[in-house]
């Protein structure tokens, strides 16, 4: 806050702009009359088409206090390295208690003039960069891999364990084959081997592409329970 002790105080010392482009901002400023007199203020900009000032003129009561607020108009591109370079100028002086009215003050009422108390407060712009849309675009791009890698592991997982439960199945008809004909005859039939043998070429392939899975870094699925 600057007052220099004498008419005005002003808050905040800059004026600090949200800048998204074409979508206007505005920033509040507090003048504040520290007197027992009557304090008339004017603003002032170096460039008058970038700003809207509301009220850009007006007369203060003792030791009471004005917002003005300053809006910044929809720019179409951003300025380079989002540094601006406008400058703001409020300017104050004491005037009779019953000029209340702006209507009623001469002409000269903000010249420099000897004699006369005519005090300046020189305000800066910063631009300041609106990040809230594009972190929420950033965190939708980190979500995206995140819910792909999820689904990608069930679906992988899922077929693991039905490769799994497949080839103990498969290991099961063969144990059952095998029993029945022990009971039928001592020996092993030729259809019976040469039904073992694709049973085991099966069973081993389904089991090699199961831990050949990337998933198999990953904790075990409880076992299949044989039906």
């Amino acid at each position: 806050m600057a007052s220099g002790g004498k008419l005005v105080s002003v808050d905040p010392e800059e004026l600090r702009f949200q800048f998204e482009l074409e979508k206007p901002s505005h920033c509040d400023l507090k003048v504040s009359n520290t007197t027992d007199k009557n304090v008339a203020f004017k603003v002032k900009t170096t460039s008058p088409k970038k700003y809207f000032v509301r009220p850009n003129t007006g007369v203060i009561q003792p030791y009471d206090s004005c917002t003005i607020r300053v809006t910044l108009q929809a720019q179409l591109e951003y300025p380079p390295d989002m540094q601006c370079r406008d400058k703001f100028l409020l300017q104050s002086t004491p005037v009779p208690p019953n000029s209340e009215d702006l209507l009623e003050l001469p002409a000269n009422t903000f010249s420099k003039e000897p004699g006369k108390q005519l005090e300046e407060y020189k305000l800066k712009v910063v631009y300041i960069a609106r990040t809230t849309d594009r972190g929420s675009s950033d965190d939708s791009l980190k979500q995206t891999p995140d819910l792909s890698s999820n689904q990608a592991i069930q679906t992988a997982r899922a077929a693991k364990d039905a490769a799994v439960k497949e080839a103990t199945q498969l290991q099961q008809e063969l144990d059952t084959l095998k029993r029945r004909n022990q009971k039928k005859s001592p020996g092993i039939s030729i259809k019976l081997a040469i039904a073992a043998g694709l049973i085991g070429i099966m069973v081993g392939f389904i089991l090699k592409m199961a831990l050949a899975s990337p998933l198999s870094t990953l904790p075990p699925s409880p076992p299949p329970t044989a039906e």
